[in-house]
């Protein structure tokens, strides 16, 4: 009876982390039913929803003790639809696709940007997922496609907000969204933040940073969230930069 019972749960799964990964899911199609009907603006906070909502659920699951297999297959799947579907396609419908408006081979490159940052979202979830207990847990290897999600529909949210047509910045559009995708394959280290301890008692003015920073956030959000985003994409080269450079200095002292 006992043996029964234990084949029962095993077949289950947990419900309350995998209601935050549903949000999170239901958050970035959402995203890209909002963009095919011009509600850009709906699209970014929608993704920006979906990543808080990614953050909470497996936090949710270690606290709760729920953690599965099943859990963490169903993550990589919302995550490749919030951060790597959702924010192509938001790009595509805002900017990217005016190329086509140009000429058709100019519009062919348009979708083909959109296609690499979203097959480089899924070869990214991928490599986590096969790499998660062999690497150093304080560095992420390449651009994690959260913030590299951050990054694209920052930049739609603030040229929206300002007023300005997507089809006037593909120039920038376009690139961005390359190498946001290449970042994310890329080997070069970000830095995770999970060695924080959350838990421990802090000095106070730590608490008066964050007041600051949420008090930031609220005067233009879309500025903030894209200043602060393309700031964390910068620092992962900008500190392999900065290695090399020490590394070669050794040598030449060596």
């Amino acid at each position: 009876m006992e043996q029964e019972t234990e084949n029962r749960r095993r077949r289950g799964i947990y419900l309350l982390p995998n209601l935050f990964t549903t949000a999170a899911f239901f958050s970035g199609f959402y995203a890209i039913v909002a963009a095919t009907n011009d509600k850009f603006e709906q699209a970014a906070v929608a993704v920006l929803i979906a990543m808080i909502l990614d953050g909470v659920d497996g936090r949710v699951a270690r606290m709760t003790n729920t953690q599965s297999e099943f859990g963490a297959e169903y993550d990589s799947l919302a995550d490749l639809a919030s951060f790597g579907l959702a924010p192509a396609l938001v790009m595509y419908e805002w900017s990217l696709s005016a190329m086509r408006d140009i000429n058709w081979q100019l519009g062919k490159l348009g979708w083909l940007a959109a296609f690499i940052y979203a097959v480089a979202a899924a070869l990214r979830l991928a490599r986590f997922n096969t790499k998660a207990s062999s690497t150093d847990k304080r560095y992420f290897q390449g651009l994690p496609s959260p913030s590299a999600a951050a990054v694209i529909i920052g930049m739609v949210w603030v040229c929206h907000d300002a007023g300005i047509n997507g089809a006037d910045v593909v120039h920038l559009a376009w690139p961005l969204t390359v190498i946001t995708g290449a970042l994310m394959v890329s080997k070069v280290s970000y830095y995770s933040f999970k060695d924080i301890d959350f838990q421990n008692r802090v000095p106070f003015f730590v608490i008066l940073l964050v007041v600051m920073v949420f008090v930031f956030a609220a005067i233009d959000p879309p500025v903030v969230l894209f200043t602060g985003f393309f700031l964390y994409t910068l620092s992962g080269p900008l500190i392999a930069v900065m290695r090399r450079l020490r590394k070669r200095s050794q040598k030449t002292d060596s």
